[in-house]
Protein backbone atom coordinates (compact mmCIF):
# COMPACT_ATOMS: atom_id res chain seq x y z
CA UNK A 1 0.00 0.00 0.00
CA UNK A 2 1.42 3.37 -0.95
CA UNK A 3 1.99 5.89 1.82
CA UNK A 4 -1.36 7.67 1.87
CA UNK A 5 -0.87 9.50 5.16
CA UNK A 6 -1.16 12.95 3.62
CA UNK A 7 -1.68 15.97 5.90
CA UNK A 8 -5.25 16.48 4.64
CA UNK A 9 -6.12 12.83 5.13
CA UNK A 10 -4.67 12.79 8.64
CA UNK A 11 -6.64 15.92 9.59
CA UNK A 12 -9.89 14.32 8.42
CA UNK A 13 -8.97 11.15 10.30
CA UNK A 14 -8.19 13.16 13.43
CA UNK A 15 -11.58 14.88 13.36
CA UNK A 16 -13.30 11.58 12.71
CA UNK A 17 -11.59 9.91 15.65
CA UNK A 18 -11.50 12.70 18.22
CA UNK A 19 -13.09 15.88 16.84
CA UNK A 20 -16.83 15.12 17.03
CA UNK A 21 -17.58 16.55 20.42
CA UNK A 22 -20.95 17.61 21.89
CA UNK A 23 -21.85 20.94 20.32
CA UNK A 24 -19.03 20.49 17.77
CA UNK A 25 -16.45 22.25 19.93
CA UNK A 26 -13.80 23.58 17.54
CA UNK A 27 -10.23 22.34 17.71
CA UNK A 28 -7.84 25.25 18.24
CA UNK A 29 -5.28 25.75 15.48
CA UNK A 30 -2.48 25.31 18.02
CA UNK A 31 -3.93 21.94 19.00
CA UNK A 32 -4.21 20.82 15.40
CA UNK A 33 -0.53 21.66 14.95
CA UNK A 34 0.44 19.76 18.12
CA UNK A 35 -1.61 16.70 17.26
CA UNK A 36 -0.45 16.53 13.65
CA UNK A 37 3.17 17.13 14.64
CA UNK A 38 2.94 13.89 16.66
CA UNK A 39 2.42 11.99 13.39
CA UNK A 40 5.11 13.84 11.47
CA UNK A 41 3.24 16.78 9.90
CA UNK A 42 4.83 20.22 10.24
CA UNK A 43 2.92 23.41 11.04
CA UNK A 44 2.98 24.94 7.51
CA UNK A 45 1.51 21.73 6.09
CA UNK A 46 -1.23 21.74 8.74
CA UNK A 47 -2.18 25.33 7.96
CA UNK A 48 -2.15 24.74 4.20
CA UNK A 49 -4.24 21.58 4.49
CA UNK A 50 -6.76 23.22 6.83
CA UNK A 51 -7.19 26.02 4.27
CA UNK A 52 -7.93 23.47 1.54
CA UNK A 53 -10.43 21.63 3.72
CA UNK A 54 -12.07 24.98 4.52
CA UNK A 55 -12.39 25.78 0.79
CA UNK A 56 -13.97 22.37 0.24
CA UNK A 57 -16.57 23.17 2.89
CA UNK A 58 -15.48 20.45 5.31
CA UNK A 59 -14.10 22.70 8.04
CA UNK A 60 -15.54 26.00 9.23
CA UNK A 61 -13.66 28.64 11.24
CA UNK A 62 -14.85 29.10 14.80
CA UNK A 63 -13.65 30.44 18.13
CA UNK A 64 -13.07 28.22 21.12
CA UNK A 65 -14.59 28.98 24.53
CA UNK A 66 -11.47 30.97 25.47
CA UNK A 67 -11.49 32.92 22.20
CA UNK A 68 -8.72 31.04 20.38
CA UNK A 69 -8.95 30.58 16.61
CA UNK A 70 -10.05 27.09 15.64
CA UNK A 71 -11.98 24.95 13.20
CA UNK A 72 -15.08 22.80 13.56
CA UNK A 73 -16.66 20.28 11.23
CA UNK A 74 -19.24 21.55 8.77
CA UNK A 75 -22.62 19.85 8.68
CA UNK A 76 -21.68 18.10 5.42
CA UNK A 77 -18.42 16.87 6.95
CA UNK A 78 -20.21 15.50 10.01
CA UNK A 79 -22.68 13.64 7.77
CA UNK A 80 -19.77 12.26 5.75
CA UNK A 81 -18.02 11.01 8.88
CA UNK A 82 -21.21 9.64 10.45
CA UNK A 83 -21.91 7.68 7.26
CA UNK A 84 -18.32 6.44 7.26
CA UNK A 85 -18.58 5.11 10.82
CA UNK A 86 -20.96 2.38 9.71
CA UNK A 87 -18.31 1.02 7.40
CA UNK A 88 -15.08 1.82 9.21
CA UNK A 89 -16.04 0.39 12.59
CA UNK A 90 -18.43 -2.36 11.53
CA UNK A 91 -17.48 -3.38 7.97
CA UNK A 92 -20.22 -6.01 7.83
CA UNK A 93 -20.40 -8.96 5.50
CA UNK A 94 -24.10 -8.82 4.60
CA UNK A 95 -26.13 -11.93 3.83
CA UNK A 96 -26.67 -12.51 0.14
CA UNK A 97 -30.45 -12.37 0.64
CA UNK A 98 -30.17 -8.63 1.40
CA UNK A 99 -29.68 -8.05 -2.31
CA UNK A 100 -28.18 -5.12 -4.13
CA UNK A 101 -28.60 -1.43 -4.80
CA UNK A 102 -28.29 -0.37 -8.44
CA UNK A 103 -27.38 3.14 -9.57
CA UNK A 104 -28.39 3.90 -13.16
CA UNK A 105 -27.42 7.32 -14.43
CA UNK A 106 -27.71 9.43 -17.54
CA UNK A 107 -25.93 12.77 -17.89
CA UNK A 108 -26.49 15.19 -20.79
CA UNK A 109 -23.45 15.70 -23.02
CA UNK A 110 -23.37 19.39 -22.08
CA UNK A 111 -22.71 18.35 -18.46
CA UNK A 112 -20.31 15.51 -19.12
CA UNK A 113 -18.01 16.72 -16.32
CA UNK A 114 -20.74 15.51 -13.95
CA UNK A 115 -20.59 12.08 -15.59
CA UNK A 116 -16.96 11.80 -14.53
CA UNK A 117 -17.83 13.02 -11.03
CA UNK A 118 -20.62 10.46 -10.75
CA UNK A 119 -18.37 7.60 -11.79
CA UNK A 120 -15.67 8.76 -9.43
CA UNK A 121 -18.02 9.07 -6.46
CA UNK A 122 -19.76 5.76 -7.06
CA UNK A 123 -16.39 4.07 -7.33
CA UNK A 124 -15.27 5.70 -4.07
CA UNK A 125 -18.45 4.47 -2.39
CA UNK A 126 -17.47 0.93 -3.36
CA UNK A 127 -19.76 0.36 -6.33
CA UNK A 128 -18.77 -2.10 -9.02
CA UNK A 129 -19.62 -1.72 -12.70
CA UNK A 130 -22.28 -4.12 -13.97
CA UNK A 131 -22.62 -2.41 -17.38
CA UNK A 132 -21.99 1.05 -18.85
CA UNK A 133 -24.04 3.47 -16.75
CA UNK A 134 -25.15 0.69 -14.39
CA UNK A 135 -23.35 0.43 -11.05
CA UNK A 136 -23.97 -2.09 -8.28
CA UNK A 137 -23.25 -2.43 -4.57
CA UNK A 138 -24.59 -4.32 -1.55
CA UNK A 139 -28.00 -2.95 -0.56
CA UNK A 140 -26.65 -1.80 2.81
CA UNK A 141 -24.91 1.09 1.03
CA UNK A 142 -28.19 2.70 -0.07
CA UNK A 143 -28.45 5.35 2.66
CA UNK A 144 -24.87 6.51 2.30
CA UNK A 145 -25.18 6.57 -1.49
CA UNK A 146 -28.30 8.70 -1.28
CA UNK A 147 -26.66 11.14 1.17
CA UNK A 148 -23.58 11.45 -1.03
CA UNK A 149 -25.47 12.07 -4.27
CA UNK A 150 -27.73 14.62 -2.61
CA UNK A 151 -24.79 16.42 -1.01
CA UNK A 152 -23.02 16.69 -4.37
CA UNK A 153 -26.25 17.70 -6.19
CA UNK A 154 -25.97 14.66 -8.45
CA UNK A 155 -29.28 13.03 -7.47
CA UNK A 156 -31.22 14.41 -10.49
CA UNK A 157 -29.06 12.32 -12.83
CA UNK A 158 -29.43 8.99 -11.01
CA UNK A 159 -32.13 6.38 -10.41
CA UNK A 160 -31.55 4.00 -7.52
CA UNK A 161 -33.06 0.50 -7.40
CA UNK A 162 -33.01 -2.44 -4.98
CA UNK A 163 -32.92 -5.92 -6.44
CA UNK A 164 -31.47 -9.42 -6.59
CA UNK A 165 -29.27 -11.05 -9.19
CA UNK A 166 -31.17 -13.70 -11.14
CA UNK A 167 -28.59 -14.76 -13.72
CA UNK A 168 -27.54 -15.74 -16.20
CA UNK A 169 -24.02 -16.22 -14.87
CA UNK A 170 -23.57 -17.37 -11.28
CA UNK A 171 -23.49 -14.41 -8.91
CA UNK A 172 -20.02 -15.40 -7.66
CA UNK A 173 -18.71 -15.23 -11.25
CA UNK A 174 -20.45 -11.93 -11.89
CA UNK A 175 -19.04 -10.35 -8.74
CA UNK A 176 -15.54 -11.17 -10.00
CA UNK A 177 -16.34 -9.08 -13.10
CA UNK A 178 -17.99 -6.21 -11.26
CA UNK A 179 -15.08 -5.71 -8.84
CA UNK A 180 -11.32 -6.22 -9.11
CA UNK A 181 -11.12 -8.66 -6.21
CA UNK A 182 -7.41 -9.32 -6.64
CA UNK A 183 -6.62 -5.62 -6.26
CA UNK A 184 -8.85 -5.35 -3.18
CA UNK A 185 -7.19 -8.41 -1.62
CA UNK A 186 -3.76 -6.82 -2.15
CA UNK A 187 -4.89 -3.72 -0.25
CA UNK A 188 -5.96 -5.88 2.69
CA UNK A 189 -2.62 -7.71 2.62
CA UNK A 190 -0.74 -4.38 2.52
CA UNK A 191 -2.72 -3.19 5.55
CA UNK A 192 -1.85 -6.37 7.41
CA UNK A 193 1.84 -6.04 6.49
CA UNK A 194 1.92 -2.52 7.94
CA UNK A 195 -0.27 -2.83 10.99
CA UNK A 196 -0.30 -6.45 12.18
CA UNK A 197 3.28 -6.04 13.52
CA UNK A 198 2.11 -2.91 15.38
CA UNK A 199 -0.68 -4.92 16.99
CA UNK A 200 1.73 -7.69 17.99
CA UNK A 201 4.07 -5.13 19.55
CA UNK A 202 1.25 -3.64 21.61
CA UNK A 203 0.06 -7.08 22.68
CA UNK A 204 3.54 -7.83 24.02
CA UNK A 205 3.66 -4.69 26.18
CA UNK A 206 2.87 -4.60 29.86
CA UNK A 207 1.79 -1.73 32.07
CA UNK A 208 -0.09 1.41 31.17
CA UNK A 209 0.15 2.39 27.49
CA UNK A 210 2.05 5.52 26.50
CA UNK A 211 -0.69 7.94 25.42
CA UNK A 212 1.27 9.63 22.63
CA UNK A 213 2.45 6.32 21.15
CA UNK A 214 -1.11 4.95 21.33
CA UNK A 215 -2.45 8.06 19.62
CA UNK A 216 0.20 7.95 16.88
CA UNK A 217 -0.24 4.25 16.11
CA UNK A 218 -4.03 4.48 16.24
CA UNK A 219 -4.27 7.53 13.98
CA UNK A 220 -1.97 5.94 11.40
CA UNK A 221 -3.90 2.65 11.51
CA UNK A 222 -7.25 4.42 11.20
CA UNK A 223 -5.95 6.60 8.37
CA UNK A 224 -4.89 3.47 6.48
CA UNK A 225 -7.98 1.44 7.34
CA UNK A 226 -10.74 3.97 6.64
CA UNK A 227 -10.14 3.75 2.89
CA UNK A 228 -10.43 -0.02 2.73
CA UNK A 229 -14.15 -0.37 3.55
CA UNK A 230 -14.81 1.91 0.57
CA UNK A 231 -12.60 0.01 -1.87
CA UNK A 232 -14.02 -3.22 -0.45
CA UNK A 233 -17.79 -2.65 -0.12
CA UNK A 234 -18.32 -5.66 2.16
CA UNK A 235 -19.54 -8.39 -0.15
CA UNK A 236 -21.38 -11.49 1.11
CA UNK A 237 -18.85 -14.05 2.33
CA UNK A 238 -20.06 -16.79 0.01
CA UNK A 239 -19.19 -14.66 -3.04
CA UNK A 240 -15.56 -14.11 -2.05
CA UNK A 241 -12.52 -16.25 -2.90
CA UNK A 242 -11.19 -18.70 -0.35
CA UNK A 243 -8.65 -17.29 2.11
CA UNK A 244 -10.02 -13.79 1.63
CA UNK A 245 -7.79 -11.49 3.76
CA UNK A 246 -10.49 -8.90 4.47
CA UNK A 247 -11.71 -10.65 7.61
CA UNK A 248 -8.25 -10.73 9.20
CA UNK A 249 -7.59 -7.09 8.21
CA UNK A 250 -10.87 -6.04 9.86
CA UNK A 251 -9.97 -8.08 12.95
CA UNK A 252 -6.54 -6.43 13.24
CA UNK A 253 -8.03 -2.96 12.93
CA UNK A 254 -10.74 -3.82 15.46
CA UNK A 255 -8.14 -4.98 17.99
CA UNK A 256 -6.02 -1.86 17.45
CA UNK A 257 -9.13 0.29 17.87
CA UNK A 258 -10.09 -1.42 21.12
CA UNK A 259 -6.57 -1.21 22.54
CA UNK A 260 -5.44 2.24 21.39
CA UNK A 261 -8.34 4.58 20.71
CA UNK A 262 -9.16 5.55 24.29
CA UNK A 263 -5.50 5.52 25.34
CA UNK A 264 -4.77 7.92 22.49
CA UNK A 265 -7.60 10.17 23.62
CA UNK A 266 -5.55 10.91 26.75
CA UNK A 267 -2.90 12.51 24.54
CA UNK A 268 -5.55 14.48 22.63
CA UNK A 269 -6.95 15.85 25.90
CA UNK A 270 -3.55 16.46 27.39
CA UNK A 271 -2.48 19.55 25.50
CA UNK A 272 -3.27 23.21 26.11
CA UNK A 273 -7.01 23.65 25.76
CA UNK A 274 -7.68 19.96 26.44
CA UNK A 275 -10.15 18.98 29.11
Amino acid sequence: MADLHTPRSLIVTLYGAYGRTPGDTPLPVAELIRLLNAVGVDAPSVRSSVSRLKRRGLLVPARTANGAAGYALSQDARQLLDDGDRRIYAHPSPPLRDGWVLAVFSVPEAERHKRHLLRSRLSRLGFGTAAPGVWIAPAALYDETRHTLERLELAPYVDLFRGEHLGFAATRESVARWWDLEAIARLHLDFLAQHEPVLRAWESRTGEPDAEAAYRDYLNALDSWRRLPYTDPGLPEELLPKDWPGGRAAEVFGLLHARLRDAGAEFVRGGPGGS
